[in-house]
């Protein structure tokens, strides 16, 4: 159960029905033009290419001003939302959540406020540096550990200017942690990010909550830890000492013994060992998160070292994995190493998202505006994954076919309509209009004001 007693029914078109009815109830300005435009966004038979084209879907009944009418005065309660989505998040997959952020871009929207220059991956860039102007939303998803492109996105954030996104990330962890509890859910999640994220910093936001929630954080495999030092001999001079025994990642001969191993065979991995060791701690200095503490803390972890024989497809074998797990007890290798594997997934979440749902082709000037559209793209794929176990497939003459309740998300849209129409839509009908007065005559608008583009410190 979730808060206000809302569960997800069993029965797959009953539980996309009572999305549907639980999505309307959290609009609450312009609720019948947003509902209508996440239909249309579910109902266009080909990828969206603008939010024009949306109006001339059958789904959405209304002109298409009231397209951006909707996104730019509509209403949206979020924490409604934010716990309609945990509600209805699959209960068998694991505990596990990834965060990412990923760029939307906005180069030449001079009129769009706190713009920053982002990484962004785009055609032509050929590289890791390629920046864009734009916005930066972090989205925290629900993994899978099936052999699909299946996540359950459950929350979304913008990263503004002067944000730190490791302290959003927390932020995060913190509200949808108290989520899941509220919700019934008796078990320790697991939050996955990758390297990018600063692991000393968010373990130490989450101090306070280490014993209800995990995290794992991707680090460099060139990184330094400390053992705890020996104890001080009585009567010996100077101070303590803060810092023993090094562990450098890439001199084996400072390893030791792990404190924990594991080795199995995979079918598509051949040979994966997973070692940890723990009671290990980074070397912490006075600055920027920790600056205004009187001596750096000494934030602990488990250190992760992950490796395997092949990859699927042939493809070369990288150098060993090495992650920061921080958490109650002691970690779960096995649980792990497949999380880490399973990040990536949220990568094909942001591709429907974009490529196929049209996320980045809103053009739209406020953050604000965009923010209610990515919760319409959000809502979006939870009613197709909802709608997953009872859509048929429309397969192309060049597809394989796939069994019921095996589809893909770009399949299910497919025939998304149909299942709508049976689901039913608590959207009001349109009321009868004429066209309006227009702009008055002599009546000019003065120039939009033009923002710059934030640069973040390092």
């Amino acid at each position: 159960m979730s808060r206000g007693g809302r569960s997800c029914p069993g029965d797959a078109l009953e539980g996309l029905a009572w999305f549907r009815r639980g999505l309307y109830a959290c609009l609450w300005r312009r609720p019948d033009s947003l509902f209508e435009l996440a239909d249309a966004v579910l109902g266009a038979p080909g990828p969206v290419a603008s939010l024009p084209y949306l109006s001339l879907e059958p789904a959405f009944r209304r002109g298409h001003g009231m397209v951006y009418q909707g996104l730019a005065e509509g209403g949206i309660d979020e924490e409604a939302l934010r716990d309609l989505l945990v509600a209805a998040r699959p209960r068998d997959w694991p505990l596990v959540f990834a965060i990412d952020a990923s760029t939307y871009p906005r180069p030449g929207a001079e009129t769009s406020p706190d713009r920053e220059f982002h990484h962004h991956s785009c055609a032509g860039s050929h590289g890791e540096n390629a920046v864009a102007a734009g916005w930066a939303f972090q989205w925290l998803s629900q993994l899978s550990f099936a052999h699909d492109s299946w996540t359950a996105p459950q929350d979304q954030a913008r990263v503004g200017s002067g944000d730190d996104p490791t302290r959003q990330a927390a932020l995060q962890v913190m509200a949808h942690s108290e989520r899941l509890r509220a919700a019934g859910e008796t078990g320790i999640p697991l939050y996955v990010l990758d390297a990018g994220y600063d692991e000393a910093a968010l373990t130490w936001d989450l101090r306070r909550r280490l014993d209800g929630v995990q995290v794992l954080v991707r680090i460099r495999n060139d990184r330094v830890l400390y053992r705890d030092p020996p104890p001080r001999a009585p009567g010996a001079p100077g101070a303590n000492r803060i810092h023993g025994p090094r562990l450098a990642c890439k001199d084996p001969a400072t390893w030791g013994a792990p404190d924990q191993e594991l080795r199995l065979d995979e079918e598509k991995y051949g040979q994966v060992t997973v070692q940890s060791w723990g009671g290990l701690h980074p070397e912490l200095t006075r600055k920027g998160r920790f600056a205004g503490l009187a001596r750096p803390p000494l934030v602990r972890c488990h250190l992760i070292r992950v490796t395997v024989t092949r990859l699927p497809d042939g493809r070369k074998v990288p150098g060993p994995l090495w992650l920061w797990w921080a958490g109650p007890g002691t970690p779960d290798l096995d649980l792990i190493w497949r999380a880490y594997l399973h990040r990536f997934d949220i990568e094909h979440t942001y591709r429907l998202a974009k490529h196929t749902l049209g996320w980045d082709k809103a053009a739209l000037r406020h953050p604000a505006q965009l923010a209610r559209w990515t919760w319409l793209i959000i809502a979006a794929i939870t009613q197709l994954r909802l709608a997953r176990p009872i859509a048929e497939d429309h397969k192309q003459r060049w597809e394989r076919r796939r069994s019921q309740g095996k589809l893909s998300p770009g399949r299910v849209r497919r025939d998304f309509t149909r299942l709508a129409a049976l689901a039913g839509t608590p959207a009001r009908a349109p009321k009868p209009s004429k066209a309006g007065p227009g702009r008055p005559r002599g009546r000019r608008s003065p120039p939009a004001e033009r923002h710059d583009v934030m640069k973040k410190a390092a």
